[in-house]
C-alpha cells in the first residue's frame, strides 16, 4: 500500500488516505486497511488504542484497529491521524469526544446550492428503509443523534448541461455518513454516491463518491496547535480546473 504521510511526531501519524482504502476491516471480509498498513510500519504501536471484536459464524473475531482514532468512508480520500502512544490516543479521543477536533472537506455535490454559505442542522438516525443507509428526522427510525454541517459555496460550474457546486463542509459532529447524508436531505448529492444519491448519473471523470477530506485541526500533548492538509486529489482537481 502506497499511503503518503503528511506528518508524523513520536506521538501520531497524520496520513492521506487513499479513495477506496477501508480504515479496519469488519472482520468478515478480509482486505487490505489502514489498520493492517500501520501495524506493519508501526509493530511498536501494536496494542495502542481499544481493541474491538465480533461474533461472526459463531466464532469470536478481533478486529485489526491498531492506532485508529477515527475514520473516514472507503471511498472518501484525505487526512487521517494516528495514534502511535496510547498517551496520544486518549488525547486525541478525547478532543473527538468534545468536538473540539475541527475538519474540513470538499464535495462535488450535484446541482447549483441556492445558499452560498449556511448550516444544515438535521439529527440523523437509522434509514426507515434501507439496512445500508442513514436518514434523517421523518425518514430515519429509532434514535436520532444531533448532526450539524456548516458549508461554503466555493465554485458552480455546468458539464454537459448538468450543474455541479463544489463546496467546503465543515461537520460540527461526527455522524455516520453525516456530509453525505445532509448533502442529499439537503437537496444536493455528492457526485457518485452509490448510496446516497438515487440514480443521478454523472459525466464527470470520477468513478468515487467525490468527498475529500482536506484539513483536520487538533491539539497536541503540549498543547501546541496541529493544522494538516491533504492536497485535493487528481480526480477531483481535474474536474475543477477544466470547470467554466
Amino acid at each position: 500500500m502506497n499511503i503518503p504521510i503528511l506528518l508524523e511526531t513520536k506521538d501520531f501519524v497524520v496520513i492521506n488516505k487513499p479513495a477506496g482504502l477501508i480504515v479496519h476491516a469488519d472482520g468478515r471480509h478480509p482486505e487490505p486497511s489502514v489498520a493492517e498498513w500501520f501495524l506493519a510500519n508501526y509493530p511498536d504501536s501494536a496494542d495502542v488504542g481499544e481493541k474491538m471484536t465480533i461474533e461472526h459464524g459463531g466464532e469470536t473475531i478481533d478486529i485489526l484497529r491498531a492506532g485508529i482514532v477515527h475514520r473516514i468512508d472507503r471511498e472518501t480520500s484525505g487526512v487521517l491521524v494516528i495514534a502511535k502512544t496510547q498517551e496520544s490516543f486518549e488525547n486525541l479521543k478525547e478532543q473527538f469526544k468534545e468536538h473540539t477536533i475541527k475538519k474540513k472537506y470538499a464535495a462535488i455535490v450535484f446541482g447549483w446550492m441556492r445558499d452560498e454559505r449556511g448550516i444544515i442542522d438535521k439529527p440523523i438516525g437509522r434509514s426507515g428503509s434501507n439496512i445500508r443507509a442513514w436518514a434523517v428526522e421523518s425518514r430515519a427510525r429509532g434514535l436520532l443523534r444531533p448532526a450539524i454541517t456548516r458549508f461554503s459555496v466555493q465554485k458552480k460550474f455546468i458539464v454537459r448541461d448538468e450543474k455541479y457546486t463544489y463546496v467546503d463542509l465543515f461537520p460540527e459532529t461526527g455522524r455516520t455518513h453525516q456530509l453525505r447524508v445532509h448533502l442529499a436531505a439537503f437537496g444536493y448529492p455528492i457526485v457518485c454516491d452509490p448510496i446516497y444519491a438515487g440514480n443521478k448519473k454523472s459525466d464527470l471523470p470520477i468513478h468515487r463518491t467525490a468527498l475529500h477530506a482536506e484539513k483536520i485541526t487538533f491539539n497536541d500533548l503540549e498543547g501546541n496547535l496541529v493544522e494538516v492538509k491533504a492536497p485535493i486529489p487528481e480526480d477531483m482537481k481535474s474536474i475543477l480546473d477544466s470547470a467554466k
